[in-house]
């Protein structure tokens, strides 16, 4: 009786042994080519099949969702999925949305979980010279992304009651650098032809 449960346990060693064995040789081969030697996450997402509106955007369709990591929900979804766990919004190529008056393509939402905030990507080769403002060519001048701190995470649009501050504009200026006054006033004056922007529409 004790030989047929040995000959179980050591049964039960080796089929575990050999699982671990596989899934470490498929894990080694994902990551051949990847520089950082592993495989990144494959992030849920969706492809908006008709416009839509989520985080208070009408958004058309094409438009690419992609969401948190969650347990068995990898790649593309066959439906949209909770907008609590929307990351990232892309638009369908060319396409833009109006975003303070300034064609947006992306928004993406802080990396940061323990700031409420999202950065914005413009296409400023859509916006007509006539169109042009204080605001748009301060953000053109970054050359970057513009990361905005807001009251409710769940309201990405253009909205002076929930935009709060800007965070930076590309990786030139960052209100991280506190100490450092040329990009702490580039910022400032950047948040305040913002609150012009959304007074003068």
């Amino acid at each position: 009786m004790m030989k047929k449960k040995y000959i179980i346990i050591v049964f039960f060693v080796l089929v575990t042994l050999l699982v671990i064995g596989y899934n470490l040789f498929l894990n080694t081969l994902s990551g051949m080519g990847n520089p950082t030697g592993g495989r990144g996450p494959d992030y849920p997402y969706f492809i908006t099949t008709e416009p839509v509106t989520l985080k208070k955007i009408l958004l058309p369709k094409g438009t690419k969702l992609t969401y948190e990591e969650q347990f068995f929900r990898e790649g593309q979804q066959d439906k949209i999925m909770n907008e609590k766990k929307l990351t990232d919004i892309r638009l369908p190529e060319g396409e833009t949305i109006d975003w303070g008056g300034v064609p947006v393509y992306a928004i993406t939402k802080f990396y940061n979980t323990q700031m409420s905030g999202y950065t914005v990507s413009a296409d400023f080769s859509q916006l007509p010279e006539e169109k042009k403002t204080k605001f748009s060519e301060l953000w053109q001048n970054c050359d970057g992304g513009l990361g905005v701190v807001v009251r409710d995470a769940d309201d990405w649009n253009f909205n002076i009651k929930n935009i709060t501050d800007i965070y930076s504009c590309s990786a030139g200026y960052q209100r991280y650098f506190k100490e450092d006054d040329k990009q702490q006033e580039f910022l400032d004056n950047l948040y305040s032809e913002l609150r012009n922007k959304i007074k003068t529409n």
